[in-house]
């Protein structure tokens, strides 16, 4: 039986099974994009700062100090798993009720934009026995494993059942607009984490978002894990359903001042579209144009 919990509680749990990688000295070119782990100081001037993400700058600075190594936080490896039996691989015909399988692909690419390293497994389980052999097949590359399950709940149970004989696991319905059930825990031998989303694309990429990324930037020991967030004004009124938070795809202007949801949030192309998220809290139902509203920014870049 699950229980349904509020967004800040659901990623203060995941937060609470998520911890920062163990840190090693990594070549001066192999360190690019990963974190610092700890302040380098040249005598008693702090020059780069731990939890910083290591940029051309930085290795610039370090090799001008004669360092050929930075201590880092790994990238994490996080394994995607998307499980389902009418699901077919891109570019194969499809036949009957088959529908082509996204998650894998958009799930994967997300996770590396957020510094993990990402591999894509695409199953096709009978039962939970067989999804068990899978997951505990990629229990010795990962730190966290993301597993998304088809629309209907006969996959979402499978998932569940298979990763509930690996390990502890608890089942939440998250009072989120349009989304789902979410599993999450620790399974194997190692604890490794485990999340497993919602089947619907657009409902999986929000979860990605709000949970898999700030658990993936405090793996990788991040000063912030959160994507930026700004206050702006609705150009057009936008409604949402009492009692549950919403995120609506959106279109942020370049002075970041005002904000207007696209059209059509049921469709894919929304998420492509959208370089910003509308945060609607449960109490809201009707914001008329020109209420100021939260949003997360998923683009800072406009071309």
């Amino acid at each position: 039986m699950s229980e349904q919990v509020r967004v800040d509680e659901f990623l203060t749990a995941l937060l609470s099974i998520s911890r920062p990688l163990a840190s090693f000295d990594m070549p001066l070119l192999d360190s690019h994009g990963a974190t610092l782990a700890d302040d380098i100081y040249v005598r008693d001037r702090l020059v780069m700062r731990a939890g910083s993400r290591i940029r051309s700058t930085q290795i610039g600075l370090a090799a001008s100090l004669g360092l050929d190594h930075l201590p880092t936080r790994p990238h994490p490896r996080v394994v995607v798993i998307s499980a389902g039996p009418d699901l077919v691989e891109p570019g194969k015909p499809l036949v009957g009720d088959e529908e082509y399988e996204t998650n894998s692909w958009l799930l994967t690419t997300a996770v590396r934009e957020a510094g993990a390293v990402g591999y894509r497994v695409f199953s096709i389980p009978d039962d939970e026995e067989q999804l068990k052999k899978v997951v505990e097949d990629q229990l010795v590359r990962a730190d966290l494993i993301v597993v998304s399950g088809e629309r209907g709940d006969d996959s979402f149970d499978l998932i569940t059942r298979a990763l509930s004989s690996m390990g502890d696991i608890t089942t939440v319905d998250l009072a989120i607009e349009a989304s789902g059930r979410h599993n999450y825990g620790v399974i194997g031998p190692d604890l490794t984490p485990v999340v497993t989303l919602p089947g619907d694309p657009i409902s999986a990429y929000i979860s990605v978002e709000l949970f898999i990324r700030p658990m993936i930037r405090t793996m990788l020991g991040s000063a912030s894990i959160h994507r930026p967030s700004v206050k702006a004004r609705l150009e057009r009124a936008i409604a949402s359903t009492s009692g549950s938070r919403s995120y609506l795809r959106a279109w942020l202007s370049e002075d970041a001042t005002t904000v207007r949801a696209l059209n059509d949030q049921e469709e894919m192309a929304t998420l492509s579209d959208a370089n910003a998220l509308i945060a609607i809290p449960e109490s809201d139902t009707d914001l008329l144009a020109g209420t100021e509203v939260n949003v997360v920014v998923l683009r800072r870049r406009y071309f």
